[in-house]
């Protein structure tokens, strides 16, 4: 035996064996396609993948003796639906499901009435030239399933509401094209923040009278819905301690970034929102007008160029409305459902917080790291969502883990680093005055340490003990 056959035997490496395609008589000479074509091709797993191969790869063989002692992920043929194409991706095959007489019926298709108007505000078809009425396909039973207020008719939204119609009109922009004719017409303050790793984003914070509206769609609507149980951003009852213990202790983490989460989530997915809870196409169309935003045509580009603000062109879901989280939640839902399930036949574990993915399994999971990922970039593609791959990340257990801010190599943690840097800030607000720490600028010095030291205590009772203690022998009047 030589070295290096020596040494690969040592750290378990193996090469990578091209074997040649099962001999098919019936096709001697041809493309060399047998029943299996998965088998028979012998492509290469997609470039933009980890630089791992499947341990069920065709491409990789292994001796006789080795197949003894495969480890149950091994075992249970991570690959049971799927398929690779002539370029050698991986291909999500969905399992089919045969549509069942009597089930749900389809919605009824919109009314034409002549005369008069059916309700104030009906749309008017151009072509027939009657007015339509699209408050007919509601579903009472649902929406008192979800225990949701029901109307059919702008009017009867507008009294849950608690404006006049015309009033609320205005908020829709309905005598203007459903759009903001300039920035001091619409009904949102345009602020450009800064990201921490280039660019900017577009924060669309609501005025008053469109934010209670929308405070009280939160509230008394979508509250009552609930979302994925692996959606933990926003949602009552958990954080981002509920969104990191089930990665603790884990052996691989796998992280990926959703891009422009909100400004993806476009003004027709809002309006299926508000349908699948049972509101008639009427009402979701002026729900989904409330909760969504369109630039007025003057906005001020940033120093980006016009480039900047093409995500945002389209109505979209505006970041800094109190509704959108809570609806975006509502869109990944079907996202959270098929990555959860992916997960799971890998014996992993998966969490979203906002726009934050997170997978983690054993040591395993190494060994299908180029299987998972393309899986994952597909499912996100076709449920309507982009992937930033400059922010996806695989990390080991001898690095540090960090899941949204949180350090789960052993147990939840604080990142060590931002605990001794507000340790110091402490300590120098206790021998020389806060007033000397507040570099900032932050308007409530005092409520602002009180919130970090919370965090820490969070994570870690211990060290958020010992902050506290810091905290108290602070003199305020320095």
């Amino acid at each position: 035996m030589g070295f290096f056959s020596w040494l690969m035997q040592q750290f378990g490496w193996r090469p990578a064996v091209r074997t040649a395609p099962p001999k098919n008589p019936d096709n001697a000479g041809g493309n060399n396609t047998g029943k299996d074509p998965s088998l028979a091709r012998g492509a290469n797993v997609s470039p933009d993948t980890e630089n791992t191969r499947s341990i069920d790869s065709p491409l990789v063989s292994r001796p006789s003796s080795e197949k003894s002692r495969l480890t149950p992920l091994e075992k249970s043929d991570p690959l049971p639906n799927h398929r690779r194409r002539e370029s050698g991706r991986i291909r999500l095959v969905p399992n089919r499901r045969t549509k069942k007489r009597g089930s749900r019926p389809r919605s009824k298709p919109f009314v034409e009435t002549k005369g008069s108007a059916p309700y104030r505000y009906a749309r008017y078809g151009s072509q027939t030239g009657h007015y339509l009425d699209l408050s007919r396909d509601g579903d009472v039973a649902r929406l008192q399933r979800f225990n949701l207020p029901v109307f059919h008719t702008p009017e009867e939204l507008a009294n849950w509401i608690g404006l006049p119609l015309n009033r609320l009109a205005w908020l829709v922009h309905r005598f203007s094209g459903g759009r903001p004719e300039s920035e001091s017409a619409a009904h949102y303050h345009f602020r450009w923040v800064k990201k921490r790793l280039g660019g900017s984003r577009l924060i669309e914070s609501p005025k008053t009278v469109l934010k209670t509206v929308q405070s009280k769609i939160l509230r008394e609507l979508l509250d009552n819905v609930h979302v994925h149980g692996t959606s933990h951003g926003f949602v009552r009852g958990r954080s981002i301690l509920t969104n990191a213990r089930p990665h603790v202790g884990q052996a691989i983490l796998l992280k990926f970034d959703l891009a422009n989460f909100y400004t993806t989530v476009s003004f027709a997915r809002v309006v299926a929102i508000f349908r699948s809870l049972g509101y008639s196409r009427e009402v979701a169309i002026w729900l989904g007008l409330l909760t969504t935003s369109a630039l007025p045509g003057n906005l001020r580009f940033q120093g980006e160029g016009p480039y900047a603000i093409v995500p945002y062109l389209r109505r979209h879901l505006p970041q800094g409305a109190p509704t959108s989280p809570a609806l975006a939640n509502l869109s990944a839902f079907g996202m959270d459902i098929r990555l959860s399930g992916l997960a799971k036949s890998f014996e992993a574990n998966y969490t979203r917080y906002a726009d934050d993915l997170t997978i983690s399994g054993p040591s395993d999971m190494h060994y299908a790291l180029a299987t998972i990922i393309p899986l994952v970039q597909q499912i996100v593609r076709q449920e309507r969502f982009s992937l930033n791959n400059g922010k996806r990340r695989v990390l080991r257990a001898h690095q540090r883990m960090n899941v949204t801010g949180v350090v789960v190599n052993e147990r939840p943690n604080v990142v060590r680093a931002d605990f001794d840097k507000l340790k110091a800030i402490l300590t120098n607000c206790q021998r020389h005055g806060p007033s000397t720490q507040n570099r900032n600028q932050v308007d409530d010095f005092y409520h602002h340490l009180q919130g970090r030291i919370a965090h820490v205590s969070m994570l870690n009772p211990e060290r958020g003990r010992k902050l506290s203690e810091l905290f108290q022998a602070i003199d305020w009047t320095k």
